[in-house]
Order: structure tokens, then C-alpha cells, then sequence
């Protein structure tokens, strides 16, 4: 299990383990993280499981693809550090991972 923390806006964190292979943002669903809506499902078609990656976990993490940067057109506030939390596998080099969650979904 790798360990993922989610933290609010309001500065909320959810700290959940997270299964080898499985996108970032169904850890957040499995384990009922409050502001990660993911209306697509995790088929990088909406923005509404965007979250903001540390600073310190970017590299790790990686940028985003084409497509995924197109569909960050769509959600609200997006920056530098965005990725739509489906595009995130879990991988064993991401224990410890913390995402921040934006103050409203796409």
C-alpha cells in the first residue's frame, strides 16, 4: 500500500492507502475524500477530480499529457502544478504523495 494525503481547502487532510496501480483519484473515492467529484469516472473527460501537486512531488508525479492538459482548460483555477487526479497512477515511489484539493471542482 502506498500512502496518499489529501488536503482540503479548508486545510482538512485525509491521509488513505492507496493500491499499487490504481489512479490517485480512486484512492479518494474508495476511501470517501470529500472534493474529489470525478463525474467521467476517471476517463480524463471532465475536471472534476483536478488537484494541485506539491512543489516537492512534481518531478515524481510527472507533467501531464496532451490530453489531459486540454481538459485543464476546464477546471477552476488551475496553475502550474494542476493534473487531473485520474491521470495519476499510484506507484510505490509516490508513498507519502500529498495532493492539494482545490476549493471547488470544475
Amino acid at each position: 500500500m502506498v500512502k496518499i494525503i489529501y488536503v482540503e481547502h479548508s486545510g482538512e487532510t485525509h491521509e488513505v492507502n492507496a493500491e499499487l496501480g490504481q489512479s490517485v483519484m480512486e484512492a479518494a473515492i474508495h476511501n470517501l475524500v470529500p472534493g474529489i467529484d470525478a463525474d467521467c469516472g476517471g476517463a480524463c473527460a471532465c475536471a472534476t477530480c483536478h488537484v494541485y501537486v506539491r512543489e516537492d512531488w512534481r518531478e515524481k508525479v510527472g507533467g501531464p499529457s496532451e490530453m489531459e492538459m486540454s481538459m485543464l482548460d476546464f477546471a477552476a483555477e488551475p496553475r502550474e502544478n494542476s493534473r487531473l487526479s485520474c491521470q495519476i497512477t499510484v506507484r510505490e515511489e509516490l508513498d507519502g504523495l500529498t495532493v492539494d484539493l482545490p476549493e471547488v471542482q470544475g
